[in-house]
């Protein structure tokens, strides 16, 4: 057993944070770790702190939590950092959307072809990778073993800025490619006899290979798209690897589109909100619609507000157990005027003491320190992995950990020529374009963004959404980096 510190930077993500903690509780060979849970928001952190420490009571997990709202507190003596903040939250993206809605880029700036996660933002967002940056240079500076473990977007630009310019260990960790899992579920297969693979970059994969028994397993997928797409009718605005978009985009590039990169495609699926219904499905148009994002935005904030009602529970009953079906029952009654019943049976599902939750984070960790080899998918810099891409472009690929490190399995089959030139080519030239205008503060990068933009009509459109994103309270800092030239 190997006992760590690990610092979740950003931990007022209730939903994320308790999925790692959880995690850590079933991890006996991570047992006597301490979990320094670090967020400048004091109500969330206090919420996820209750919730944290009550179910590795009843869990029976050796495990020992603080809290603070300084970085470097969480970073000291960290073997691990998680680092999932997002500077200036979800507000300061709306107020640059409505900004550049204003002078007609429809979703915003930063929603660009291959690029169209809604908070995926890399033009306006120097804040995000300026912290970024600085966090790493702390772990350099302060706790120079450690691993930095990029959760928070934009994982592409993130794992390549700071592989490239930080000597620290470092990987871009992302969930996207559970959408295998879906699929096998609803072809409803013995995921043990499935074998598979994805590679590409992150919010960037394609399934490369799908064998079940043995067998190559894709024509599964051919019938199944045709009975899906048929009468597609999405449960969530998440809801899109099986829609008409993921069809679409496998037929032209030749393989399946996984998680993310169904959102990521060209400008055909993206024109408008009646396009984006038409490939995404009614009603909302998949999650990066400006009805998607909304159901999103609302459905956060309420989760938040049952997180910390739950908190409130369990702080006012002492005696309360947390696993347990009176309990979930008697918040339920407490909270209905005030919580949606399906929102605290969700929390609780996060909380479900008998399986992990699918996250990479502590699978890693664990493999790492006591090497119980584990397969994985994670961003790091390609190194040959996929041929035609440089070496220090940051790629989304197969890999098993041990004690020994990480270790890329060989990409077979290949990627298809098609998706290299026609789709992550350009992606990594928008990276490469984001970098430079990030390390050379040179606006005249980010007004190149915009000029090779099929939405604008004029320069001056360009300067002026430019000019008053940079205007923005909170954006001193950026707007003084811009001005060096």
């Amino acid at each position: 057993m190997t006992a760590i510190k690990l610092g979740i930077i950003g931990a007022g993500s209730a939903a994320f944070s308790l999925r790692l903690v959880t995690d850590l509780c079933k991890t006996k060979g991570l047992s006597g770790s301490l979990v320094s849970l670090m967020d400048i928001d004091k109500d969330r952190l206090n919420a996820v702190h209750m919730l944290a420490k009550k179910f590795a009571e009843e869990f029976g997990a050796d495990l020992r939590f603080e809290t603070t709202t300084n970085i470097e507190d969480a970073i000291k003596d960290s073997s691990f950092v998680v680092n999932t903040a997002l500077v200036g939250g979800h507000s300061y993206f709306e107020q640059v959307r409505k900004i550049s809605e204003k002078y007609g880029y429809y979703r915003g700036i930063d929603s660009q072809e291959f690029n169209m996660v809604s908070d995926y933002y890399t033009i306006s967002n120097f804040n995000q990778l300026k912290f970024m940056h600085d966090v790493a240079k702390a772990i350099e500076r302060i706790s120079p073993k450690a691993w930095l473990l990029q959760a928070a977007n934009p994982v592409f630009e993130l794992t390549n800025l700071i592989t490239r310019t930080v000597p620290i260990n470092m990987v871009g960790i992302c969930h996207g490619h559970h959408g295998v899992d879906h699929i096998i579920e609803k072809l409803g297969l013995d995921a043990e006899k499935v074998e598979w693979q994805v590679a590409g970059v992150n919010h960037g994969i394609w399934l490369t290979k799908f064998m079940y028994e043995g067998k190559d397993a894709y024509p599964l997928i051919d019938e199944l798209l045709e009975k899906e797409v048929k009468n597609f009718k999405p449960t969530n605005p998440f809801d899109d690897q099986l829609s008409p978009v993921a069809k679409d985009m496998y037929e032209f590039y030749g393989k399946m589109p996984i998680g993310d990169t169904v959102r990521n495609g060209s400008w055909k699926y993206h024109y408008n909100l009646e396009t984006k219904k038409k490939w995404f499905g009614e009603p909302w148009g998949g999650v990066d619609s400006e009805l998607g994002w909304k159901w999103y935005q609302d459905r956060q904030a309420e989760i938040a507000l049952a997180m910390q009602k739950v908190a409130k529970y369990f702080q006012e009953n002492k005696n309360a157990k947390l696993l347990s079906k009176d309990s979930l029952n008697e918040i339920i009654s407490q909270t209905k005027n005030d919580v949606k019943e399906e929102l605290t049976k969700e929390i609780y599902s996060l909380l479900d003491p008998q399986k992990k939750s699918g996250e990479q984070h502590i699978l890693l960790a664990n493999a790492l320190l006591n090497d119980e080899k584990v397969d994985l998918v994670l961003n790091l810099p390609n190194n040959g992995t996929i041929p035609g891409i440089p070496d220090d472009v940051a790629v989304e690929i197969p890999v098993y950990a041990d004690k020994d490190g990480i270790h890329r399995y060989k990409i077979d089959p290949p990627l298809p020529e098609r998706i290299k030139k026609m789709y992550l080519y350009p992606r990594i030239m928008r990276m490469e374009w984001a970098l430079e205008a990030f390390l050379t503060g040179d606006k005249k990068v980010l007004e190149e963004f915009l000029i090779r933009d099929p939405r604008t009509k004029s320069y001056d459109q360009v300067v002026k959404v430019i000019d008053e994103i940079l205007a923005l309270p909170g954006n001193e800092e950026m707007r003084k980096h811009y001005s060096k030239k």
